[in-house]
């Protein structure tokens, strides 16, 4: 897509066509791709961005198919983009969520778009982020995002949702083990779907002793019922989305972000091997950081290719940075990585690190690295870290004099 003149004017009029050439340019990753996302950047921020994620087979579809009804009921317009899982010989999907919800496309207030997940990790597409937005401008009051499916690691989703609904069905034996770990901390309120099956009062019993379990004064996510094939519990969960001020937090800048800024500008000028690497600072924010290395002589391999080492740590090294940016020094205790591509000498790599989950003591992050040309995907990194409450030295709560004798490890 060669963005023609007035088409971003027309998209914000609600013509389908350019929203359409639009998805897909971000979609394939057009020539015209950066152009789109660098036009839709300063619009966006006025739809309420709805995630809902949770195990295979817990009624996520039918949950979203039955929002999109009451949420029109209410005159809200509607957008939903559904991932389904792409086949790893084929490279295609099925594209199920979309057959599942056909009786809303008719109508000219809904917009439905499936994308395959094309082998991205954390439960979205590569590009949903930038889809999201194009509905977003495009004028849609709520988009809705179902993710994958695919069980604990569906925690993706908190960096481009506003809202965040995990749904639990009953019926999955110890029901709170099988959607455990870091999907259980990101909800913003927990559904039961199937609520008319015998084990869902038990299912949320489950859930309510867990909250009774956490520690500080954040409010707890409620436990809402629904039978989404009926209806019932659907006009609750409404009114609990339609009272939450929460349109566009997730493009909000905050002091807070600011100060990160300044926090891991000054510990990656002070890492001695981020110098040694050749690592540059792109941008940072409170919990997040992202970091580029141009593949130099020494990242190489015997092959002469860049070094698995190289790139684990150019990832690491956002990691690092994005879980020290809140003042506090964060150790690594667990990382995994994942290369699904190589990178030759003179490449630009970009490591773009983002927080999914932060408790009092641990947090998790993901980490994708990508070619700076392009934006193909070459790494993923999840990771997580001990908090151990003691100030970052040069960090808001350090002295600079310490900071200018020693610099404590960023991981």
């Amino acid at each position: 897509m060669n963005a023609p003149a007035g088409w971003l004017e027309r998209l914000r009029t609600g013509d389908r066509r350019s929203l359409g050439r639009a998805i897909t340019t971000l979609e394939n990753d057009s020539d015209g791709a950066a152009a789109v996302r660098a036009e839709v950047a300063a619009h966006v921020g006025a739809a309420h961005v709805i995630g809902v994620t949770g195990p295979p087979g817990g009624g996520k579809s039918t949950l979203v198919a039955g929002l999109i009804g009451a949420l029109r009921a209410r005159g809200r317009t509607v957008a939903v983009v559904a991932i389904d899982p792409s086949s790893p010989i084929t490279g295609g999907a099925v594209l199920g969520d979309r057959v599942r919800m056909g009786l809303q496309q008719s109508d000219p207030n809904v917009f439905i778009r499936s994308m395959a997940s094309r082998g991205h990790l954390g439960g979205l597409a590569r590009s949903a982020g930038d889809v999201v937005d194009l509905l977003d401008v495009a004028g849609f009051h709520t988009v809705i995002v179902e993710t994958v499916g695919a069980g604990q690691s569906e925690v993706e989703i908190t960096r481009i949702a506003d809202t965040r609904l995990v749904v639990c069905p009953p019926g999955l034996g110890d029901d709170i083990q099988a959607i455990k770990a870091g999907i259980l901390e990101i909800a913003d309120a927990f559904v039961v779907s199937k609520a008319d099956l015998p084990d869902a009062q038990r299912t949320e019993r489950e859930l309510l002793a867990m909250l009774k379990l956490r520690r500080g004064d954040a409010p707890r996510p409620p436990v809402l019922r629904t039978v989404a094939t009926t209806g019932s519990g659907l006009d609750e969960l409404c009114d609990w989305l339609e009272q939450r001020q929460a349109r566009g937090t997730r493009t909000a800048a905050t002091a807070a972000d600011r100060a990160a800024v300044q926090l891991v500008r000054r510990a990656l000028a002070g890492d001695a091997y981020g110098r040694h690497m050749g690592l540059e600072l792109v941008d940072g924010s409170a919990g997040s950081a992202a970091v580029r290395m141009r593949v130099g002589p020494q990242h190489l391999n015997f092959n002469g290719r860049c070094h698995g080492g190289a790139i684990f740590s150019l990832a690491d090294m956002a990691l690092g940075l994005a879980c020290n940016s809140h003042g506090a020094i964060a150790a690594l205790v667990d990382g995994n990585i994942s290369i699904s591509a190589g990178a030759v000498e003179g490449e630009w790599l970009e490591a773009r690190a983002s927080e999914v989950s932060r408790s009092r003591k641990l947090a998790v992050y993901r980490v994708d690295v990508r070619r700076e040309v392009g934006g193909e995907h070459v790494a993923s990194l999840s990771g997580t870290v001990y908090l151990t409450g003691r100030p970052v030295l040069g960090g808001p709560e350090g002295s600079a004099a310490e900071a200018s004798n020693q610099l404590p490890p960023v991981r």
